[in-house]
């Protein structure tokens, strides 16, 4: 499963919001969340940087090159589905773990753990995930993923996916907060990575 679809506009200054449609009239309380939301994900916030492990883990997708542009309809500006996921070359693992993050504004985009380890390879289409999986809370506090949506005006961000094989289960329950799944990274047995640019102008 994917996991319910987070809320891309906190990551956007667009007036037209994430999807296109006019945003609904907030009170005082909901314009200043949103405006301290915006400061964490369209600042200059660098992410921490993720834990070191052996990069043995062939992690792609086929919506777009690694370090290449992501489609529109992957972001806020399109539908805001999940990439397609795939994976090989996974060898002596009790579980995989997901972590998705635009390292130029610390935005925690998905985390997806608990996914089955066993065979040396497997595939998301569309992010989803095999039965079992679980989903952590995103930056905008919802809980799966959620569409890339810099500010309009940015160089473009990147955006890095990264796939662990964690040696014992994590354990992690679902909807847990980014920190906490992060934790359960050091001392990962291996891992594969790639990234995808976008900008809004």
């Amino acid at each position: 499963m994917l996991g319910p679809v987070g809320v891309a506009a906190t990551e956007s200054d667009d007036p037209q919001g994430a999807r296109g449609g006019r945003r609904p009239r907030r009170g005082a309380a909901g314009a200043l969340l949103a405006l301290a939301l915006l400061a964490a994900c369209g600042g200059d916030t660098k992410a921490k940087p993720l834990p070191a492990a052996p990069g043995t883990i062939q992690l792609a997708t086929p919506d777009f090159q690694d370090g290449g542009p992501i489609p529109r309809a992957l972001t806020c500006d399109g539908a805001g589905t999940a990439p397609t996921v795939t994976w090989r070359d996974v060898q002596g693992a009790a579980e995989l773990l997901l972590f998705v993050d635009d390292t130029d504004a610390g935005f925690t985009h998905w985390t997806a753990y608990g996914i089955s380890a066993a065979g040396a390879s497997g595939l998301a289409p569309h992010g989803e995930f095999p039965t079992g999986t679980k989903y952590g809370k995103n930056s905008a506090g919802k809980t799966g993923w959620t569409p890339p949506c810099p500010p309009k005006g940015d160089d473009p961000h990147h955006y890095v996916f990264t796939l662990y094989a964690l040696k014992d289960a994590s354990a992690l329950p679902e909807g847990a907060e980014p920190d906490e799944v992060r934790a359960k990274l050091a001392g990962a047995v291996a891992r594969g990575r790639f990234t995808g640019t976008y900008a809004r102008h």
